[in-house]
């Protein structure tokens, strides 16, 4: 009987879990540039839930988090070298910048390093399609918010649209997702512009607009700072009273700041903190952290990535070995985190999540609801 409780208690030391000591996780992100008032927010989230997960010993009770940093200046050939260097250091994991461009710069170093990589908040359904195996999102993709803004239109009893879109980069090329959701379900889409990133004057698009022999119930844009506040600045300018709609790059203190003009503006974003939600007691833990109010979504998307790297980790039986960890992302169901629960198995690296509508009202947030979008409308990705 002695003999056979030792190799009964053998066999289960073999079939536990053996956590490393530490993950080293390296985040090439933009902390200073165009994208750094996404990237930022998203950092102050990562540190949160980091000092959070090794106060209580880490993933596992052991397995603690070593953060590199290495700011990229919203740059996709300094995102390319930066990620270089983490890789050099041996890192598990990989974090990168809030949009699609600069993070495909870093394709050829993550899949000859095959090393995960996470993109903090881009968007562009193409970014796992191009990135390939190793390659993940941790937003709700353009295809479905645009789906969930299009419905909402459709549903106020919106006929008419007018896109806004700049080619410059994969996630402003959202409304053309959007116009196609709503013809689909019977609008019309009057006519469309496209500016540049950082375009500064919008008088000749909205003097377009109010000329057109029947203004459109709504124009739709995911154009972002400092873009849209001059664009919708020229647009009631010159009369047009048109619903606005953006998406979640507007989810910012300054939307909230442009008085009359930002009033009713409705945008699709990851997350609003309903009463007794993950993302009320998120912003609870931010209040504690930093003395001061979350003012946007994106710190808790930040948290939200964590929450992934350490369902992943459990996953994986403790393990920090890159491929592990990818082959675990990969799979992962019903992760919770602040804004909601996040899966991507059966996904090509574009979580399924929550999508949120939110309406400025009194230079604050109206909840105007989660929708489900319907499958069947969502938008393939396109390659713009």
């Amino acid at each position: 009987m002695k003999k056979l409780l030792t190799l009964t208690a053998v066999g289960a030391m073999l079939a536990a879990p053996t956590f490393a000591d530490t993950l080293r996780l390296g985040a090439a992100t933009a902390q200073t540039g165009g994208l750094a008032p996404y990237d930022a927010p998203v950092m102050e989230g990562i540190h949160i839930a980091i000092d959070e997960i090794n106060a209580a010993g880490g993933i596992g009770g052991t397995t603690k988090i070593e953060l590199i940093e290495k700011d990229v200046r919203s740059d996709a050939a300094q995102t390319s070298i930066a990620v270089q260097e983490l890789v050099d250091t041996g890192v598990s994991a990989l974090i990168l910048p809030c949009d699609a461009d600069p993070s495909l710069a870093a394709i050829g170093i993550v899949s000859s390093a095959e090393i995960p990589a996470i993109s903090t908040c881009a968007s562009s359904p193409t970014l796992p399609m191009i990135g390939g195996d190793y390659m993940f999102a941790n937003f709700p993709g353009d295809n479905v918010q645009a789906t969930v803004s299009a419905a909402w239109a459709q549903e106020q009893g919106h006929d008419t649209a007018y896109i806004i879109y700049s080619p410059d980069s994969q996630y402003t090329t959202m409304p053309l997702y959007f116009a196609e959701v709503f013809e689909k379900m019977g609008g019309k889409v009057l006519g469309q512009d496209t500016h540049s990133i950082g375009q500064q004057d919008f008088s000749a698009i909205a003097t377009r607009i109010a000329a057109l022999p029947e203004q459109p119930d709504v124009i739709m844009t995911s154009s972002y700072e400092p873009d849209f506040p001059s664009m919708l600045k020229a647009l009631r300018s010159a009369g047009v009273t048109s619903q606005m709609i953006g998406s979640d790059g507007i989810d910012s203190p300054t939307t909230f700041s442009l008085g009359d003009a930002g009033e009713g503006v409705v945008f699709t974003t990851a997350g609003y903190a309903e009463e007794g939600s993950p993302l009320e007691a998120f912003n609870k833990k931010y209040m504690d952290a930093t003395g001061s109010e979350s003012q946007t979504v994106f710190n808790a998307v930040g948290y939200d990535l964590i929450k992934v790297i350490e369902a992943a980790v459990l996953a994986a039986d403790g393990s920090t070995d890159p491929k592990a960890l990818r082959d675990a992302i990969a799979n992962l169901e019903n992760v919770q985190g602040a804004t909601s629960a996040i899966t991507y198995k059966g996904t090509d690296g574009m979580p399924v999540r929550q999508v949120s509508l939110i309406r400025v009202k009194d230079a604050g947030r109206e909840f105007l609801g989660s929708p489900s979008p319907d499958a069947a409308l969502i938008p393939a990705p396109r390659m713009q």
